[in-house]
């Protein structure tokens, strides 16, 4: 049901002017509110996106919240990379003025159902597939989130009929009030973030916001496999299906006999062989368990579910195969910005792996690499800040390389690996270091490989 919030000649300042900073501030002026935007930002860091605010008569602050900017502001909306505890945040909180998020804005005027996805890993892939079975299924469906297109800009699209997947991060999460998803997924949980979170405690709590407003109508899919996601089964009204790539379940999908299943109300549906998923990695065995469980719950019919798996091609900068030059594979998983990401990369390979870690540290343990390093790699070229501290926790368990830059990482991993070995960018750091984020990371990635082509 749409909650219509009213902004029309309301007060309403935007923090952030991030992709969906700038989109919530459009957004909002579309609707008649009176809209600010203020970015700790300079205005030459934003050049790009200050002209389009302005036309629309928006007002822009940079270089800083300015304490007045805060106040008499009917609503005030927060942009994923501002945290929640930022002192204007809190001091505007303490003085009774409402502060949401993007996504929780969006869900105000959302039409049809929500089914909203998250989780430490495999959030992208999930999203990305989860629509192309609805779609597949019949249904009219938008895709969005943190992933491509803010979930405000869906809105104009969305009808009744829709359902809109989003992808949803814990920082969105945290600022969420009567955010309602028909159906939550919950994909693993695993330490992340923990610079901003500051405690693993805290993190799962983000998560779990994703199911708060549900109730015993709306469906939970949580991974069985996840002993974080099994604790988070009791924290939920929901209806729980269950995922397992491990185990057979009772009410969700599952692998028995080589075919992945869905069970409901004592019924039970062979939807695809395992031998046909497309997708390399038994992390991506769980988000095609998943995206399934959301086919099957808004009933899409088995053999579209399973047309839509088979013609699935992988997520660009998520395990992404780019070449093979010489006999060396080179695979880009940029969006690997933990620790949790880059094992699950790693035990995609059996042997033979010469790793690119490093970037921006997000308060990470790397010595949990340790054993899949002595066993998969051969070598680790280090890059960006965080690298200093990856060496002196991994160095005992594979030969280090202090690459310092990408394109040197590259270079070197290339002169070194022999035909049938692997080149991988798995960083388990955040990009903000060298890159404007992990899509342009993987995107530099590649063209350095499309540049050893061309030689």
């Amino acid at each position: 049901m749409v909650k219509s919030l009213d902004v029309n000649g309301k007060r309403v300042l935007v923090v952030g002017l991030g992709c969906s900073g700038v989109a919530s501030a459009l957004f909002l002026k579309s609707r008649g509110a009176l809209v600010t935007v203020s970015d700790a930002k300079s205005e030459d860091q934003l050049r790009e996106e200050i002209p389009a605010l302005l036309d629309q008569g928006i007002a822009v602050e940079t270089g800083g919240h300015g304490e007045r900017t805060f106040h008499n502001q009917d609503l005030i909306v927060v942009s994923p990379g501002v945290p929640v505890d930022a002192e204007p945040i809190m001091q505007a909180r303490a003085l009774g003025q409402s502060v949401v998020g993007e996504i929780e804005l969006a869900s105000e005027f959302l039409a049809g159902k929500i089914v909203a996805i998250t989780g430490s890993n495999g959030k992208t892939t999930t999203t990305t597939l989860t629509g192309e079975i609805l779609a597949a299924g019949g249904l009219k469906t938008l895709v969005g989130g943190n992933i491509g297109m803010p979930a405000i800009s869906l809105v104009d699209q969305a009808t009744p009929g829709t359902v809109t997947v989003l992808e949803v991060s814990s920082f969105q999460l945290e600022t969420v009030r009567t955010f309602r998803p028909k159906i939550a997924v919950v994909l693993n949980v695993t330490p992340d973030h923990l610079d901003r979170h500051r405690t693993l405690s805290a993190y799962v709590d983000a998560k779990a916001r994703i199911f708060e407003n549900q109730q015993s109508d709306d469906f939970a899919v949580l991974n069985a496999d996840d002993p974080t996601c099994v604790e988070l089964g009791g924290r939920t009204r929901a209806h729980v299906f269950w995922f397992s790539r491990k185990k057979e379940v009772e009410t969700g999908a599952c692998v028995g006999n080589g075919q992945i299943m869905f069970r409901r109300d004592g019924s039970k549906v062979e939807v695809i062989p395992v031998s046909e998923i497309p997708l390399k990695g038994a992390h991506n065995l769980e988000n095609v368990l998943a995206a399934i469980c959301c086919g099957a719950l808004l009933e899409c019919d088995a053999e579209k579910i399973r047309a839509a798996v088979r013609n699935f091609k992988a997520v660009e900068h998520r395990l992404e195969y780019v070449t093979t030059i010489r006999g060396v594979e080179y695979y880009n998983d940029s969006k690997a910005t933990n620790v949790d990401a880059t094992i699950k990369a790693l035990e995609s390979f059996p042997a033979g792996v010469h790793l690119i870690l490093g970037g921006k540290d997000k308060g990470s343990d790397y010595t949990v690499l340790n054993e899949l390093l002595r066993q998969r790699v051969k070598r680790v070229y280090t890059i960006g800040t965080a690298a200093e501290k990856i060496q002196s926790q991994i160095k005992d368990a594979a030969e280090v390389v202090a690459a310092g830059s990408l394109e040197s990482a590259v270079r070197q991993a290339a002169a070194s690996a022999q035909p049938g070995e692997i080149v991988l960018l798995a960083p388990a750091c955040a990009s903000f270091d060298q890159f404007q984020n992990y899509e342009h990371r993987g995107r530099v990635f590649k063209e350095l490989v499309g540049g050893m082509l061309r030689r």
